[in-house]
């Protein structure tokens, strides 16, 4: 028996090479206890100055220039916008769609990374989850207001009533609020479920009543053991399939509304997967511009490494690199197939004089600067990430602003052709939305366990029997 044990130096004898280790998930693997006081400092101390300054502007968006800017276009109406004729589409479809573009990225870091078992994603799979719900949140809010007579809504909600009406399913708009609602059920669900666990740290660290009853309530009575760990693990694993298949379906959903239509510039199948990879792709930028700074400000330097950034950086860069290949692909397609409105919209894009601006903020942002992720330089320097994540979003910002006036605002018929101008309204719904998010994510940054601390605890070396760290080191079999 003592025989078959192996001690520490016979084990680090029998470990790879350094260059085949795998690269800790914490830097220093730090002790579990000290490793929850580090992931639960900043919930439980005293909020800095920092966070009041984000916060105190963000709420002022959220809760006075966002209600204004709503209640006046729901009683007045949706003349208040920029829309006319021929742009009957104006920002609130384009940042609908971006806001959707925004939370896929969370989905994919959170589930698909969970199912392919990248354990890298554990510290900032919950910033991603959260950034999903809030951003998925603020998209849906466009479909129930663009409509005109929001009062109305409730027609779009499949349940019988005293006159007889049902949903049109045939109508793009349908696709759109059954997409929307059910990414933001799945992807709360799966947020909230993921931090039961945590919940319990929470409670059991509490010195208050008032949090201890609030946590308690929210834990569900988790204790930790092993009956409930096995129907969660069971549960989480579904939640991660379902949140990833939303990924791809929400963004195909949208894309269909564009490519349903005849209108030159739309009618492609590209579409829908150009809406997803370029979802993911804003997604990701997002994603640093969040995590950069939050990292610092939260103290959470050795949880969130730069080499996590690193990888955030490397999916941004292949989905970028996608996204280049499609708009390759789509001025080939318009010049090949000869149709001269597809040959119009698209050298205009570039070329006219009205919104050529924005044709070439997408190119260079969305293609250009992306190129700069190929140089492991750039992806080490934190201050040039954070201004690339920027740019990506105002990039993917400027590429659903071209394909939804780009394409409408000069059409088949000259007599038809308008210009498209955003009005305050426009622009302080768009403000509001920001606010609101921004708003929503540091009260979960302040209020609720911002990084896994369960997840983070089962990759590190000290929950592995054979790790040198872990049980071995107390004379456990390999």
């Amino acid at each position: 028996m003592a025989d078959s044990v192996l001690n520490l130096a016979e084990l680090k004898r029998l470990a790879p090479p350094a260059e085949l280790r795998r690269a800790p998930v914490v830097e220093g693997n730090p002790a579990t206890g000290a490793l929850t006081d580090k992931l639960s400092a900043f919930a439980e101390g005293k909020t800095p100055r920092w966070w009041w300054i984000l916060f105190l502007p963000a709420a002022f968006a959220a809760t006075v220039i966002f209600p204004v800017c709503l209640f006046y276009q729901v009683f007045t109406g949706v003349g208040v916008w920029g829309n006319n004729h021929p742009v009957m589409w104006g920002l609130d479809i384009v940042n609908f769609i971006w806001w959707v573009g925004v939370a896929h990225a969370g989905t994919l870091i959170s589930a698909l990374l969970f199912l392919t078992k990248q354990h890298w994603r554990t510290t900032i799979g919950r910033m991603a989850e959260a950034m999903t719900v809030f951003s998925v949140a603020m998209a849906g809010l466009y479909p129930a207001i663009h409509v005109g007579r929001a009062w109305f809504d409730w027609f779009m909600m499949p349940f019988p009533n005293s006159n007889g009406l049902w949903p049109q399913f045939r109508s793009p708009l349908m696709w759109d609020v059954f997409a929307v609602n059910t990414y933001l059920m799945v992807s709360s669900l799966f947020w909230f479920m993921g931090m039961i666990p945590d919940f319990a740290v929470f409670r059991d660290r509490s010195t208050t009543r008032v949090r201890k009853t609030i946590f308690s309530f929210l834990a569900m009575g988790w204790t930790g053991s092993a009956r409930q760990w096995h129907h969660y693990e069971k549960a989480y694993v579904v939640l991660c399939g379902l949140c990833t298949l939303l990924v791809f379906t929400v963004s195909s959903i949208v894309g269909l509304d564009f490519c349903t239509a005849q209108i030159a510039g739309w009618h492609a199948t590209i579409f829908p997967l150009y809406f997803v990879i370029g979802a993911v792709f804003c997604g990701f930028g997002m994603m640093l511009v969040l995590l950069i700074p939050l990292r610092k400000w939260c103290g959470l330097e050795i949880v969130i490494t730069k080499r996590h950034l690193d990888k955030v950086a490397k999916l941004a860069l292949v989905s970028g690199l996608i996204i280049t290949y499609i708009y390759l692909m789509e001025f080939f397609i318009a010049w090949y197939s000869g149709d001269p409105y597809e040959r119009w919209v698209f050298s205009h894009r570039l070329f006219g004089h009205t919104y050529m601006v924005m044709g070439w903020i997408l190119i260079l942002v969305n293609v250009g600067v992306t190129q700069l992720l190929w140089f492991k330089k750039i992806r080490s320097n934190l201050a040039a990430l954070f201004v690339i994540g920027l740019l990506i979003n105002c990039g993917m910002w400027s590429e659903r602003f071209v394909i939804v006036v780009g394409s409408l605002y000069q059409d088949f018929l000259p007599a038809s052709w308008g210009e498209y101008l955003p009005t305050i309204w426009d622009i302080g719904l768009y403000v509001g939305t920001l606010g609101a998010f921004f708003m929503l994510y540091l009260l979960f940054v302040k209020f609720l366990p911002m990084v896994a601390i369960s997840e983070v605890k089962g990759v590190m070396p000290h929950a592995d029997p054979h790790h040198p760290l872990g049980g071995a080191k107390k004379g456990g079999h390999p």
